[in-house]
């Protein structure tokens, strides 16, 4: 009498059982449960993805010891993001001009061409306005990603335009930085009076475009007033790659440097 299973149907049964490993499935974990990425109601992984770069950049710490030559130490200072600028248009309706982007972007497709606007509120009365982004575009001309982030009304994109100073210059209108931006400082005490004190390098960087004076920088990241800034940097004590009455809106690096002690035929 033959047995009711063979090693040969013991073995097909056990490959049945086994959890398929294709290339497009999720891991398992040690209980054999799928594991699915977990996200913030209401997010889109984009939206994560910008809140994890921006939390990265916030977390960065450079080394007490810089490997440049006559560099002793390094220190960052982020210009961190606390809003959307202020959008400066005057409204047709109270003639005021300050507004703010509702959180929207309209699409109209006619045929193969496409309009494309960013929808603006007045913080008078309230009006919904229209900047155009595109007009009259082809279709094939966009790349779908971002008409998708367009037809999505994706945060990400609604900031990106809202700051975009091309967009601004383009439509006719300013954008108002006041209040969205401060500036962070990892620096320790650092004493420029002491002549001793190691050369110190400071890295700026921007999580917005904002643009700011270097002058401004200067005396918030160091506390000073700006008379005693500018005599440091007359005085070479602080160099610096651009004019000190510049506008910068990208990161830059400029050094700190001590007073050179006097040599032994000038004492």
């Amino acid at each position: 009498m033959r047995a009711p299973f063979t090693r040969r149907d013991l073995r097909r049964r056990a490959s049945r059982r086994a959890p398929r490993r294709d290339a497009g499935c999720s891991p398992l974990d040690p209980g054999g449960t799928p594991r699915r990425a977990i996200a913030l109601p209401g997010a889109s992984c984009l939206d994560l993805g910008i809140a994890e770069a921006m939390s990265t950049s916030r977390d960065i710490r450079v080394p007490a010891h810089g490997r440049g030559p006559g560099i002793d130490r390094k220190a960052l200072w982020v210009v961190s993001e606390l809003g959307l600028p202020t959008i400066v248009k005057t409204c047709v309706s109270c003639r005021s001009t300050r507004h703010h982007p509702t959180g929207k972007i309209r699409v109209n497709a006619n045929h193969k061409l496409l309009d494309v606007w960013l929808l603006i509120c007045c913080d008078l009365c309230g009006r919904t306005s229209k900047i155009p982004v595109h007009e009259r575009i082809n279709v094939r001309a966009l790349d779908n990603e971002r008409l998708v982030m367009f037809e999505n009304n994706d945060p990400a994109m609604v900031r990106a335009l809202t700051m975009d100073a091309t967009l601004a210059h383009k439509a006719a209108y300013q954008l108002d930085w006041t209040g969205t931006w401060q500036l962070d400082t990892d620096m320790p005490f650092y004493d420029l009076q002491r002549e001793d004190a190691a050369p110190l390098e400071v890295i700026i960087r921007f999580e917005l475009p904002a643009p700011i004076r270097v002058e401004k920088l200067l005396t918030a990241g160091f506390g000073l007033s700006r008379p005693a800034v500018r005599g440091l940097v007359d005085s070479g004590r602080i160099r610096l790659p651009l004019p000190i009455d510049a506008k910068a809106r990208d990161d830059f690096t400029f050094l700190v440097v001590t007073t050179p002690p006097l040599s032994p035929e000038r004492t």
